[in-house]
Formats: structure tokens, sequence, C-alpha cells
């Protein structure tokens, strides 16, 4: 296993995980929840930065290496997915927008296990729409997770709400689009 610049950054967002969760369940009298909002919005923006950031690193330095591919999408899920378990516990969230956005995550990893398995994985190689789909829901997230007005303007709910909406209309947008370029390779291995 390599160990670089870029990696460090993936493991530091796969550890920042317990701090976005586990902020909300100190004590009352250590923080207020606008304290635990606050703080866990800055961990997971943070987070989000170096998914930016170790990607563009390793490009950048020539340490672009397959365990980096393998874990820097895997960090990705692994964060959105304890976010908004953290905002669904809140009511934050609806069920449904989670049930869309993890359900989609474990789909796609297992297609891409698969076509890896068929000698297939190019065909489900992240794509555009992933990249977007992502985006979205780093975006989203941090308005939920925030929940309070943002500089005397407004509420950060009325940005988050329909972004995460928005993101997972992307999330069925994407996952449609990789079991569509996934099923040739699919039914030719079934009918088999």
């Amino acid at each position: 296993m390599p160990f670089n610049l870029p990696i460090f950054l993936t493991w530091l967002r796969v550890a920042t995980i317990p701090l976005v969760v586990g902020i909300f369940y100190l004590p009352d009298s250590w923080l207020s929840i606008q304290d635990k909002n606050l703080w866990a919005t800055i961990f997971f923006v943070g987070a989000a930065l170096t998914d930016w950031l170790d990607g563009y690193l390793a490009r950048k330095w020539g340490q672009v290496s397959a365990f980096g591919a393998f874990l820097d999408p895997v960090a990705d899920k692994l964060m959105v997915a304890a976010a908004l378990l953290v905002l669904l516990n809140f009511d934050r969230v609806g069920v449904w927008i989670a049930f869309i956005i993890i359900g989609r995550e474990i789909t796609i990893s297992a297609l891409r296990e698969w076509m890896a398995q068929i000698g297939a994985s190019r065909s489900v190689a992240v794509h555009f729409v992933g990249k977007l789909k992502t985006a979205a829901q780093l975006i989203a997230i941090p308005f939920l997770l925030f929940n309070d007005t943002l500089f005397g303007l407004f509420h950060t709910s009325l940005i988050g709400r329909p972004l995460i909406w928005i993101a997972a209309a992307l999330t069925l947008w994407s996952m449609f689009y990789y079991l569509q370029k996934a099923w040739p390779m699919i039914k030719a291995k079934t009918e088999l």
C-alpha cells in the first residue's frame, strides 16, 4: 500500500467521519446544539475539501495509485452516508432521500465489483454525472448540518433541502447511467 500526501488526505477524510457524527452526541452542557451544528459543518466541509485536494495533488505529483483510486470513493461514500444518518436522526432529511443516496452507493459499488470480476470495469468508470452527484451532495449536506440562520439573511435549510433533492435526483440519474452502460455486459454474462 503506497503512502503519500494524497492518500494521507483521504485517510484524514475517513478519520473525520467520527467527528462529524460524534459531536452530536456530546453532552449539551459541553456544546449547545448550535455549536454542535457549526463544528459538524466545519469538519464536514474540511473533509469535503480534501476530496478535491487529494485528487488534484495525486494527479499533479504523479502519485495516482490503484489503492488511492479505491480508497477515495470509499471515503466519499462513508462520509456522505454517515452525515445522512445524522441528518435523518435529527429529522433534517427525509428517509427517502437517505435511502436513495445510500442505496445508490451500495448498488453502484456492487456493480463496479461485479464488472471488475468480468473484466469490464471500464464500462462503469467514473463519469461526469457521478462527479456532479458527489458535488451536489457535498454542497447540500453542510447547509443541512449547519441548520441555522446564515449571516442573519436566511435559514440554511432553505438552500439545503432543495439541494439535497437535486442531489438525490442526480444520484438516481447517475445510477441509471452506470446501469445502462453495464447492461449489455450483464445481459451477455447472464445469458451464458
